[in-house]
């Protein structure tokens, strides 16, 4: 029953900092030993460090963010540029609930074993989801990819194409 109540704080506690979390969207500082600064601001900002667009961006899946970025080289219609923005809302409004709730799953996973309170089963709970929410990440990261690319034609996808290549070649 201790352990019972301790799961349930941990679990308030971690709740209660997602709701801080939003408020300042970037730290010096991981507050989570388990996540570098990088990975745990990645998360809070809806980044992705992990390159889960891959497989839709090598493949002319534009995300809807590059889209946006170029939308008048693109020559985007009002309609696209609309169901485009409404996409791309919704796709970093997913990414930001996920990231908290990838965060709060590894604090809980870090206080468990940083308090010996955990077993077989609470382990096994606590990484399936883990990998659930990564899988939730990803396929909203795709879908956002192929909603997108569903209201290209293909010549703005060539164009979008060359434009993204351009900008790599300059960077380097």
């Amino acid at each position: 029953m201790r352990k019972l109540l301790f799961l349930f704080a941990v679990i308030l506690i971690g709740s209660n900092v997602n709701a801080q979390a939003v408020v300042d969207s970037t730290v010096k500082h991981s507050p989570l030993k388990t996540l570098n600064d990088a990975q745990y601001n990645a998360l809070l900002t809806g980044n992705d460090l992990n390159g889960m667009d891959l497989a839709a961006t090598l493949n002319h899946y534009p995300s809807p963010e590059a889209v946006i970025k170029y939308k008048h080289e693109l020559d985007l219609s009002p309609i696209q540029l609309n169901k485009i923005t409404a996409i791309n809302k919704e796709f970093h409004r997913k990414k930001l609930e996920m990231g908290l709730t990838i965060i709060n799953n590894e604090r809980i996973l870090d206080s468990l074993f940083k308090f010996h309170v955990l077993n077989n089963g609470s382990l096994i709970f606590y990484t399936n989801r883990y990998g659930l929410y990564q899988g939730e990440l990803r396929n909203t990261i795709l879908q956002a990819c192929l909603a997108t690319r569903v209201l290209l034609s293909q010549q703005q996808i060539n164009k979008l194409d060359a434009l993204q290549k351009a900008d790599r070649r300059n960077a380097n």
